[in-house]
């Protein structure tokens, strides 16, 4: 059951096995949608689910693209993304691009990737293993495929020794 957003949560410690699970959901789903010719992971979060997905899929164009949003003061969430790395527009026109990234939290960076690889020319579908309706910032717009619905901030087990900084679980590392 989901909470209200302004109810304390816990970090959720998502194990090796809930990923395969939420992997193995998405499979049939992404499929369901046709070939896709492209993948685009995004860095950091997207690259094991991608990986993971690439392989489920046989996918072998894959491609990775890493965005920053600098905010100043004045800014805030509004800040525009920089883009670090973004594939050519040659290896994305014309291909269906499954955007592969872990978590759709405020949904700036899948919004802002899916909207370069569609002005690539390419038919972009997101993809995220866990959707955040409470976080986002678009009530309009939601991810593609998701693999499952949450309220609290996720910690993948590849995150596992920085995604728990500053949440009172102390040094100790948790059983997944």
């Amino acid at each position: 059951m989901l909470m209200r957003p302004d109810e304390p949560r816990q970090p959720r410690l998502i194990t090796w096995d809930e990923v395969d699970q939420l992997i193995d959901g998405l499979v049939p789903r992404i499929q369901s949608l046709g070939p896709f010719g492209a993948m685009v992971m995004i860095t950091r979060g997207g690259i094991i689910p991608g990986g993971l997905l690439a392989e489920a899929l046989s996918m072998q164009h894959l491609l990775t693209a890493s965005v920053d949003f600098v905010s100043t003061r004045q800014s805030g969430l509004m800040a525009w993304p920089t883009f670090l790395q973004f594939p050519d527009p040659d290896l994305l026109r014309g291909r269906r691009t499954l955007i592969v990234d872990d978590v759709w939290g405020s949904g700036r960076t899948s919004i802002s990737v899916r909207e370069r690889v569609s002005s690539a020319g390419a038919t972009p579908v997101n993809c995220v293993l866990h959707y955040n309706p409470y976080r986002t910032m678009f009530s309009n717009i939601t991810p593609d495929l998701y693999g499952d619905v949450t309220d609290t901030y996720v910690v993948y087990p590849w995150e596992i020794d920085r995604g728990l900084q500053g949440h009172g679980f102390g040094s100790a590392q948790p059983d997944i």
